[in-house]
């Protein structure tokens, strides 16, 4: 499984740190939705689901969280703790997001606007559908 992570470029001075994110130029995709996650209870997993057709961009803007990769055969656990760096989830992908810190903010970034009938939320149904339920 590739995991591609996206360094945006930082423009700051005396006054502080800006990040600027275009689509098409720092991401792969046009941004259709944006939402945010913060005040996470401590020990709770979120995500438990892939998305057949969406693409994602994780930015942990505050704090940090680690995020679980699975394509089916293989998993990855990733640290996000920088908020000048993305986390590229394509389609296919299960995705838990974990292990938030305090302060942790986790921002996405989606190429599609919300809809339900894109979502896998049952990983036995993910491995049927990615080909791996051997």
């Amino acid at each position: 499984m590739e995991i591609k992570k996206y360094t945006f470029q930082i423009h700051g001075d005396n006054r502080g740190q800006l990040v600027a994110i275009e689509e098409f130029s720092d991401i792969p995709f046009a941004i259709k939705r944006v939402y945010y996650m913060y005040d996470t209870t401590k020990g709770v997993r979120r995500g438990y689901h892939a998305h057949k057709n969406l693409q994602q961009i994780l930015i942990c803007v505050k704090g940090n969280c680690k995020i679980l990769l699975d394509d089916g055969t293989e998993k990855q656990e990733i640290l996000l703790d920088k908020p000048y760096e993305g986390l590229y989830i394509a389609n296919n992908i299960w995705r838990e997001m974990f292990d938030f810190s305090e302060d942790a903010v986790l921002m996405v970034l989606a190429s599609e606007k919300y809809d339900e009938a894109d979502y896998i939320r049952n990983y036995n149904d993910f491995l049927t559908f990615v080909g791996k339920d051997n």
